[in-house]
């Protein structure tokens, strides 16, 4: 469990920091809420109760604090108590936070009212406390009691950061020439406060600069298993081994956020209560009750699910009957077939097991092979309060490494649990010993095949070719050696001291889906207007080969590509199958001819096929017509009979034959044509109600106009037909 955090922002918004400054395009609060709102938007993405924060507005035009009656506290607004942050509030305080018309407010104080927003939200509980002051250092500050509020940032334990438009910082190599008196005199007074109460104070550039490096995420690890690990049956035999231990993950795969499905509301959907979560939903303040101080955004309602079961009856009314999910049976598919099994039969298949960790075996390390494994790490320690435990490990331990050895062990994680075959790997470090363990197969799991070797080709008469036009000669494998070598990436890269040393380090590389996807998310929520910006350059720095390489291989690539003979290979023709030559046998005797029959009507159920007859058999424009209106109507109606997405699948299958058939019989009219009457229809319910999932589906498949560039004779241009899919 992760643990209670409180953070409480301190925002400038004063006059000042509506300037540009340094060339840069964006105003100093627009610069500097890049790094807020990229703070705030991975605390929102927690989705945790116990991760609140708090914003305060320094230097705002009007003033709202419990101290406000205090001089001292004046243009200083308390824009968001401490609490859970969720998405309407994040819209809140965009519209919040805006340059204002007064350069009036005390930095000092805001840290104070901070303290004191802090200290009664957490009062004695165990919180990581933390206030985070963005200024641009301009302004009064009022350092009268500045070392109580030392003694009261130490005494609460309260982790103080204090970043500054333009601040110099030695460390970072930044300095700002000829920079205001008032100024320089603000960020030592910040300075000093920050190093005395052990904070941080840093440059703002740095901290955006680091905004691109993806955070790692520290979790409190939970046992899997804890219990004894057994080498015999200590029930029966005392020479068996028992030891007490605890399983914890090592490695965990971290996946992307999923999507969630949303539609418009309906009047009836506004009226009543939504499951949706209110992390992901705004308020609609259209909906009758709504809060209209909130932002305007278009109303979203959550997908709920609704699953029915039908029976065949033929007393019933369409010869279907709904059941309910208690009278039917469970079944499982067996290749193509359903098997049904009853609960009773079933109950047989569980076994009664009880939690166990068993060494079963072991085996030397070269008799394993690294594919065996099927799961992520876990790691296997003595109970911590367990002398005799740890000594026993240790044991194990030093045991298994002297020989060279891994133990296989069979693991039922909790009772009634199927087991599983692990693979126990001795692991010491400086600090702590354990054993690492990885899911392996049971024999019954594992398959085996076999292939033609790579290098060399036995002839059905068992003779061994080494040379063959399908096989490398010596001069390709040498080239291709030498290309392979060229691209080494193990000492490209340099150290601090500028040695020679690995390029693609394993602690720098970093999954563009997880962390692409979590700044696109972070980005929309807090605008949502605006385009996404590019992806951090950490996240795409190994997705192409260095220059310095790439120029230094390139006569090598040269080399490879004369020794293997490559050349260009034309661009495929599109459009020619109509007007193609036949190949007749010499013979005169056409089998395919001869078991071709002619073809005048498309079945619903076998459409593809058929239709793919009935153009092989005609070059007349009336029979393509013809069998293009057959597959559009049988389309059409498979649109309009599926419930739901049911029929989806077989419509985008037809639909794409039907334009790759075009294509090549060079009538795209006909496919771009009917695809502008498809989407009118869909759009205006004519095949159903709610299709708008077929056209999504459509979009997705990207079964768009055939262009100009896709065929010479299509009249569509690229522009014309991105728009066209777009709305």
């Amino acid at each position: 469990m992760a643990d209670k955090e409180a953070t409480v922002y301190i925002v400038d918004v004063g006059r000042s920091m509506g300037e540009k400054n340094q060339g840069r395009q964006q105003s100093d609060l627009e610069w500097a809420m890049l790094y807020v709102w990229d703070k705030i938007t991975s605390t929102v993405a927690t989705d945790r109760k116990t991760a609140t924060l708090g914003v305060i507005g320094l230097r705002t035009v009007g003033t709202a604090n419990e101290l406000a009656d205090e001089e001292s506290f004046a243009n200083i607004s308390v824009l968001q108590d401490i609490k859970q942050t969720l998405l309407p509030d994040l819209q809140r305080l965009r519209t919040l936070i805006k340059v204002s018309k007064t350069n009036d407010g005390d930095a000092i104080s805001a840290i104070v009212l901070a303290i004191q927003a802090i200290t009664k939200y957490c009062k004695k509980l165990k919180y990581r406390r933390k206030i985070v002051l963005v200024t641009n250092g301009q302004g009064s500050l009022d350092i009268d009691d500045l070392s109580e509020i030392t003694s009261k940032i130490k005494e609460d334990n309260i982790e103080l950061v204090v970043l500054g438009v333009d601040f110099d910082d030695a460390d970072y190599g930044f300095k700002e020439e000829d920079k205001d008196c008032s100024k320089a005199e603000n960020e030592a007074i910040l300075k000093s406060l920050a190093d005395s109460c052990d904070g941080v104070f840093g440059t703002l550039a740095q901290a955006i600069e680091e905004l691109g490096i993806p955070r790692l995420k520290m979790t409190r690890p939970v046992n899997s298993y804890k219990d004894q690990l057994t080498l015999g049956d200590p029930e029966q035999y005392d020479t068996a081994m028992s030891i007490d231990v605890e399983r914890f993950p090592r490695t965990m795969i971290q996946r992307p956020a999923s999507a969630s499905q949303y539609v418009h509301r309906t009047d009836l959907s506004n009226r009543q209560a939504s499951v949706s979560s209110s992390t992901t939903i705004l308020p609609d303040v259209d909906a009758p009750g709504g809060d209209s101080s909130a932002p305007k955004t278009n109303g979203l309602a959550a997908v709920r699910n609704a699953r029915s079961y039908q029976v065949e009856d033929d007393m019933a009314a369409g010869g279907k009957s709904d059941v309910t999910r208690d009278e039917l049976a469970k079944g499982y598919e067996y290749g193509r077939t359903a098997v049904h099994i009853s609960e009773s039969d079933e109950s047989i298949t569980n076994l009664d097991t009880k939690a166990a960790l068993e060494i079963v075996g072991f085996i030397p390390w070269n008799s394993y092979d690294r594919y065996m494994s099927m799961s992520t790490s876990n790691v296997i320690i003595a109970q911590k309060t367990n002398a005799k435990a740890i000594l026993a490990l240790s044991s194990l331990i030093h045991a298994l490494l002297e020989l060279e050895s891994f133990a296989i062990a069979r693991l039922v994680p909790k009772a009634n649990k199927s087991p599983v075959l692990v693979l126990l790997a001795p692991s010491i470090e400086v600090d702590y010993e354990c054993l690492l363990d990885v899911q392996i197969p049971f024999a019954e799991d594992v398959r085996s095949y076999k292939f033609a070797p790579l290098d060399r080709i036995v002839t059905v008469s068992g003779k061994v070719l080494k040379e063959h036009r399908n096989l490398p000669n010596e001069a390709l494998s040498s080239a291709m050696s030498d290309y392979v070598d060229s691209l080494d990436l193990s000492s490209f890269g340099k150290d601090d001291d500028g040695n020679p040393t690995e390029y693609m380090q394993m602690t720098d590389t970093f999954s563009s889906v997880l962390h692409r996807i979590d700044q696109a998310v972070r980005w929309r929520a807090v605008h949502p207007e605006e385009p996404i910006p590019p992806p951090y350059d950490i996240l795409t720095k190994f997705s192409k080969i260095p220059d310095d390489l790439e120029a230094s291989s390139r006569i090598k690539l040269v080399k490879l590509t004369e020794a293997a003979d490559v050349k260009k290979v034309p661009p495929k023709l599109r459009g020619r199958k109509r007007h193609r030559e036949r190949v007749v046998p010499l013979s005169g005797l056409d089998v395919s001819a001869l078991l071709a029959t002619p073809r005048s009507k498309i079945s619903p159920d076998n459409p593809i096929p058929e239709f793919r007859q009935m153009l092989e058999t005609t070059e007349d424009p009336n029979g393509i017509v013809d069998a293009a209106s057959q597959l559009i109507s049988i389309i059409e109606k498979h649109v309009k009979d599926s419930f739901g997405d049911s029929n989806y699948d077989r419509v985008i299958a037809e639909m794409t034959a039907l334009r790759v058939e075009m294509t090549e019989m060079e009538e795209p009219a006909l496919w771009n044509d009917w695809l502008k009457k498809l989407k009118e229809k869909l759009k205006g319910d004519s095949l159903g109600a709610g299709r708008d999932e077929l056209w999504w589906r459509i979009r997705k498949d990207k079964l768009g106009l055939v262009v100009k560039s896709e065929m010479d004779v299509s009249d569509i241009g690229d522009d014309e037909a991105r728009q066209f899919l777009s709305k």
